[in-house]
């Protein structure tokens, strides 16, 4: 049984540049999980995460946070209530790491009040999760790609949402602050709030997710828990491979370990038929 959550898709067809991504597509983000979308590319799942942003606007059908249009929001109401780190940002020439961060606190403020306390703590908070507070005073050009991502990462983080949105959170990190991050994620999700996530690498959707949604050609082929939907033949059918579904030695979660492609097999078999 699909859950529900404050965040809804209602029967939304979305088209961009001319072209039509996605037909008639319903969802609902459960409240409180960590929901990852993965599929291959060009399938939908960046520009999903736009609509339920707000940042594009349905042909038809409707995307509702808390039962209300999201279009119907005025626009600091909405940023109060969720946030987006998209893909490919650029940050503004002779900006420093702290100034960006400080960023995200735009929503909270206001004509009566400009500044508070409150501001600089999420500030810190955002700085120090991201691992970022060594360089707060240093300009974001100067910093290296996995660096620069950790900055929009507490932007997003430094804006204190209920509901936050991340397009592919783990371009330019290593492995390690990889990890980290989705550990940090977790732990938000942990302590009330509903992560949205697309990611690339599938044992790490699986491990992380408490939700996911596999999406291919702007449909969806299957939600729910990892557990319940990551099969070899979902795999085979979202993303045309070949793998066996193991467990995780760590958490018992499914874990994808790709068969040889049958083109390197067939290599592989003339190989040895010319020893």
């Amino acid at each position: 049984m699909r859950q529900t959550g404050a965040l809804q898709a209602e029967n939304i067809t979305l088209a961009y540049e001319g072209r039509e991504i996605s037909r008639d597509l319903s969802l609902s983000i459960p409240d409180g999980s960590f929901t990852v979308v993965v599929g291959p590319n060009a399938c939908g799942k960046s520009t999903l995460l736009r609509a339920l942003s707000r940042l594009l606007e349905p042909t038809s059908g409707r995307v509702t946070l808390e039962g209300q249009d999201v279009r119907h929001y005025p626009p600091r109401a909405f940023a109060r209530k969720l946030g987006l780190l998209p893909q490919s940002l650029t940050a503004p020439d002779g900006i420093t790491v702290a100034d960006l961060v400080a960023r995200g606190r735009f929503p909270h403020q206001s004509f009566l009040r400009q500044w508070s306390k409150e501001d600089g703590e999420a500030i810190t908070r955002a700085l120090e999760a991201t691992g970022m507070t060594p360089h707060a005073q240093r300009m974001v050009s100067e910093l290296s790609g996995g660096q620069r991502q950790r900055v929009w990462i507490a932007m997003a983080l430094a804006q204190e949402t209920p509901i936050l949105l991340l397009d592919e959170p783990t371009t330019y990190l290593d492995i390690a602050h990889q990890m980290e991050l989705l550990e940090l994620l977790e732990e938000l999700r942990a302590a009330g709030r509903t992560i949205v996530a697309v990611l690339h690498e599938l044992n790490q959707a699986c491990r992380f997710a408490t939700h996911m949604i596999a999406l291919k050609d702007g449909r969806i082929m299957a939600e729910g828990a990892p557990s319940e939907i990551v099969t070899e033949d979902m795999v085979a059918e979202v993303f045309g491979l070949s793998a066996r579904i193991v467990e995780d030695p760590e958490t018992g979660l499914p874990m994808i370990v790709p068969r040889p492609a049958a083109r390197k097999a067939r290599t592989s078999a003339r190989s040895c038929e010319s020893v």
